[in-house]
């Protein structure tokens, strides 16, 4: 595709290379065409081999040759097509005293630039640097415009746009490769058409009135139109018009520039349905505040019981970025989770802001590709939240002191009142002794259980993987299980406190044997979900099981069926499932005893 344009040459020294025999003759020359105009500048020489070795050299580079045409060896024409040979366009004067209309036809044949017969006046140096200087700027001017065309249709092949050249009727000149992309043609395909060849019917009723007043306009406008593809597809595009005049103003072609922008307009209308969709939400969402924002980080919607509480409206919000509407330091802190929620990130972080604790959800709003259209922001007031948990945190403050009360001010007296003990069962032999060192032990076994109870209340800080079989064995050696029998079925690994998962073991072992007999059979096995995956993990036992109307207050502190329990080991086992985020819960086994399930385990896969 070639588009024409108007050249600017500039003004510049001539140079020019006169090749002359007579070496007297060249100075006067020389003199006069110098004297004659402040621009030219001559170098001569006197033979052709050496004009020839200065054109060679291209330092300077000249604009013009004037040479003579009866010279030794050669004439001035053999001269003239040995220039062409390598500068086929630079002007060559023939100033010659052999004048004949056969030289001068010859010269014509040749290509020379002009052809001038010396003389004896004067006034013929005036004429032939006129000559020189008309030459030149023609050059001058065909290489301007030879530049700027080459540059305009390097910018036109590689414009990433479509461009086409249409004449006053709206058919086509001429389009770039972009444009045979865009619209599936081929530009020789393409020229001689009428503009209506690539509207679509939706848009053809509008184009025509557009057309119809093109001309009449001067510049250009912009539009939006439905197109039509070779194969037929219909697309979108987005063109910018432009009238080119003449000198007089009068239209003389139309140059379009269009990208197809239908994945735009597909994008801005799931946008404007995502905040349809979520607009009821937003305007309505209690205890914090919803927003959607594009990928300029601009508001396209906000809303919620919390911006009035703080000040705020939606209209502080809606096409607005973070820093219009907050402090640096929060603005700054938003938008780079925003930035993370547009790469398809999900985040979550806390701020302070008028004196409240808001915690902030940012997610990914995809289309029905999967691709990240948006973002969304859910803001909720936590502060009463972040209050309640200072006061769980002072709380279990106490109950650290209360664990290390128990452990001191409790265990020390009873370890002296044993040491009593022992030294009177040695003096003297009474049942009544008996029942109090029976008294003691179970003083021992409530302490060791407030003290444990107490501890796994608080929060677990950390978690690793642990194989479920190595813990159960471990848990069922610390226990006084007398003749029952351990049956582990399991091969899983968890994630989870290994300390306290013992105690969960533990405990529910302790509870097993204590309710089910010295000879009670103790199986650990898998627990799934209703489709299959990996859930948890169950303890079960033969004994009498646990009646339906009790099974949730068993896991209450002080409840206990046997004399030799504490009633605090499965409220033991209940918080450390909780300390975990797991459940347990209580049924019954398959012969009729106790099962107790926890789910919501970590389970890690195998190979992980």
């Amino acid at each position: 595709m070639t588009f024409s344009v108007l050249a600017d040459p500039t003004d510049e020294t001539i140079r020019v290379l006169h090749v002359e025999d007579d070496p007297a003759f060249a100075d006067l020359t020389q003199s006069f065409l110098e004297r004659e105009r402040d621009g030219i500048t001559v170098d001569s020489v006197t033979s052709v081999e050496a004009g020839l070795d200065r054109l060679a050299a291209d330092d300077p580079e000249y604009d013009c040759v004037v040479s003579d045409y009866d010279m030794p060896g050669t004439n001035g024409i053999e001269f003239l097509e040995r220039v062409h040979q390598h500068h086929p366009d630079l002007p060559f004067v023939l100033f010659t005293g052999k004048g004949s209309e056969e030289v001068a036809s010859e010269a014509i044949t040749a290509g020379v630039s002009d052809y001038l017969q010396k003389e004896t006046n004067p006034d013929q140096y005036t004429l032939l640097a006129n000559r020189i200087e008309n030459l030149v700027e023609q050059h001058r001017s065909r290489r301007a415009l030879e530049a700027s065309q080459e540059r305009l249709s390097l910018f036109v092949e590689q414009s990433p746009l479509g461009i086409i050249e249409w004449d006053t009727d709206m058919t086509v000149l001429g389009c770039n490769a972009a444009a045979e992309e865009i619209l599936g043609y081929e530009e020789a395909d393409l020229v001689g058409e009428s503009y209506r060849v690539v509207v679509a019917e939706a848009s053809r009723s509008d184009v025509d009135e557009l057309v119809g007043e093109l001309t009449e306009v001067r510049g250009g406008f912009h539009s939006v139109d439905q197109n039509v593809r070779a194969d037929g597809e219909v697309i979108t595009c987005e063109w910018h018009n432009r009238v080119i005049t003449d000198d007089s103003g009068t239209p003389v072609a139309i140059f379009s520039q269009f990208r197809d922008v239908t994945d735009r307009e597909e994008r801005e209308r799931e946008l404007e349905a995502i905040r349809t969709r979520y607009r009821l939400l937003v305007e309505n969402f209690p205890d914090g505040a919803v927003f959607l924002f594009d990928d300029d980080l601009r508001y396209t919607l906000a809303g919620g019981q919390e911006l009035e509480a703080v000040g705020l409206s939606s209209t502080d919000f809606e096409g607005s970025t973070p820093y219009d509407v907050f402090p640096e330091d929060i603005a700054e802190e938003t938008v780079a989770h925003y930035r993370r929620a547009l790469t398809g990130e999900r985040g979550t972080f806390e701020q302070s802001y008028q004196g409240g604790r808001y915690r902030i959800v940012t997610l990914p709003i995809r289309d029905g590709d999967g691709e990240v259209v948006a973002g969304m922001a859910v803001s909720l007031n936590v502060t009463e939240v972040r209050r309640q948990a200072a006061a769980l945190e002072r709380q279990l403050e106490r109950m650290e002191e209360f664990a290390s009360v128990v452990s001191h001010d409790l265990r020390n007296p009873l370890d002296v009142a044993a040491g009593r003990l022992d030294l009177a069962m040695e003096e003297c032999d009474s049942e009544h002794l008996v029942a109090v060192e029976r008294a003691h032990t179970r003083m021992r076994t409530l302490v060791g259980d407030l003290l444990t109870l107490a501890r796994t209340g608080e929060p677990v800080e950390t978690t690793e993987p642990v194989e479920l079989a190595a813990v159960a064995d471990r848990s069922w050696f610390g226990v006084d299980t007398a003749e029952a029998t351990l049956r582990v079925e399991t091969d899983r690994t968890v994630r989870a406190d290994a300390t306290r998962l013992e105690q969960l073991f533990e405990n529910l072992f302790r509870n097993s044997v204590e309710h089910g007999g010295d000879s009670v059979v103790v199986t650990v096995g898998d627990l799934d979900t209703a489709d299959g995956d990996p859930d948890g993990f169950y303890v079960a036992d033969d004994g009498p099981g646990i009646p339906p109307g009790e099974r949730e207050t068993a896991f209450e502190a002080g409840y206990s069926t046997s004399e030799r329990g504490t009633g605090f080991g499965l409220r033991i086992v209940r918080q450390v499932a909780e300390t975990h985020g797991w459940t347990v819960e209580v049924t019954e086994s398959e012969s009729g005893g106790a099962r107790f399930e926890v789910r919501g385990v970590d389970v890690v896969e195998r190979g992980a």
